[in-house]
């Protein structure tokens, strides 16, 4: 009975002895490595560089006042629609002194005047009637007398003006009311009610009281890298990826190149325009930042790989095409247009071809 139990126990540590054996002979076989594979496919391709900027109104304006003086009312607020001519406010004159005083010393001469010619007409038109004096003579006193009436009314328009801003004539137009002039939004009101606004002269260029833009035809504004410019050229076709509508793109024209460029953190840049192609289902505020993809070419409906599939050997470029069950075999191949990923496919595969993923690798765990 002791026998039979030795016996059993080194038959165990034969076993567990020669199973560890085949496991570590096992484990220590290296893996075999599966390619993964791609087929080619058919798709667009479009090279094209980018310009960073801004989408802008292609005429905004600033409107300033005529005259000097207290902002009294303002009768819009941004985002208002005007036409030409709508009244934008109102300014509250504030007279110089020194004008004021001579305006109105002017005007008490004119009156003083006026009195006078009109006593000397009266004098002058008793003797005409009695025949004393000539009717040419009566006629000096009665041009005095009407030269003296147009002095009066122009004095008193003077000193209405420097006070108020207006004159007597309700027709003419006042300089105190300010109004757009061209029709558009009204993009910011840069003043409140009650602040001192300068008149727009050869001196000084004024207070803006309002921004006014067409918000129906929109420009793209950026810049263009110098290694890029001499890519583009007016006519190209952009497509702008507008930072507030991340769901739309929008189409765009070019339209203008700076001839010019202007050194920006030691890289040198030139100014881009480009007309933009509205959509009715977005409105577009004036001061969105965007991207424009200028496409400088593109292929349509192309055989094409990812380029990180080539290979490359001298001058030669190529693929591994697989033949077999994970039997691969080189394959020069022909190639165009790349847009950074994808490349274009002259010659060398077809569709139905399997192309090796050469840097990448699938680990069978089959033991």
């Amino acid at each position: 009975m002791k026998l039979f139990f030795k016996v059993l126990g080194l038959m165990s540590i034969a076993v567990v002895f020669g199973g560890t054996l085949v496991f570590l002979y096992h484990k220590s076989q290296k893996k075999p490595v599966i390619f993964k594979t791609q087929a080619p496919f058919v798709t667009n391709i479009i090279k094209k560089t980018v310009a960073t900027g801004s989408i802008v109104p292609r005429k905004e304006i600033e409107i300033k006042p005529q005259i000097s003086g207290i902002l009294e009312e303002i009768f819009v607020e941004p985002g208002d629609k005007v036409k030409k001519d709508d009244l934008i406010a109102r300014i509250r004159v504030i007279p110089n002194m020194i004008s004021l005083n001579n305006a109105e010393a002017r005007f008490s001469q004119a009156q003083i005047n006026l009195e006078d010619s009109k006593r000397e007409l009266d004098r002058r038109h008793k003797l005409y009637e009695k025949r004393i004096i000539s009717a040419s003579e009566h006629q000096e006193y009665e041009m005095a007398y009407n030269s003296a009436k147009e002095e009066l009314e122009a004095a008193e328009n003077n000193l209405r003006l420097i006070r108020e801003g207006v004159t007597k004539n309700p027709r003419e137009e006042t300089n105190t009311l300010i109004r757009s002039t061209i029709a558009g939004m009204i993009l910011d009101i840069p003043v409140k009610e009650g602040k001192s606004v300068i008149e727009t002269n050869n001196f000084n260029e004024g207070t803006t009281i309002a921004v006014i833009a067409d918000m129906n035809e929109m420009i793209f504004e950026g810049k263009v890298d110098e290694s890029e410019v001499g890519k583009i050229k007016p006519g190209m076709n952009l497509i702008l990826s507008v930072g507030a509508i991340e769901s739309e793109k929008f189409n765009a024209t070019l339209e203008y190149i700076s001839p010019k460029g202007v050194e920006e953190e030691g890289a040198i840049q030139f100014e881009i325009r480009a007309n933009i192609k509205l959509k009715k289902s977005h409105f577009i505020r004036a001061g969105y930042s965007a991207n424009a993809d200028i496409v400088l070419e593109r292929r349509n409906n192309v055989l094409a790989i990812n380029e990180s599939l080539l290979q490359f050997e001298e001058d030669k470029v190529f693929v591994e095409v697989e033949i077999g069950p994970q039997q691969f075999q080189k394959r020069s191949v022909e190639v165009g247009l790349s847009d950074g990923i994808n490349i274009e496919i002259f010659k060398g595969l077809a569709k139905e071809d399997k192309v090796k993923i050469w840097n990448k690798v699938a680990k069978n765990n089959r033991k």
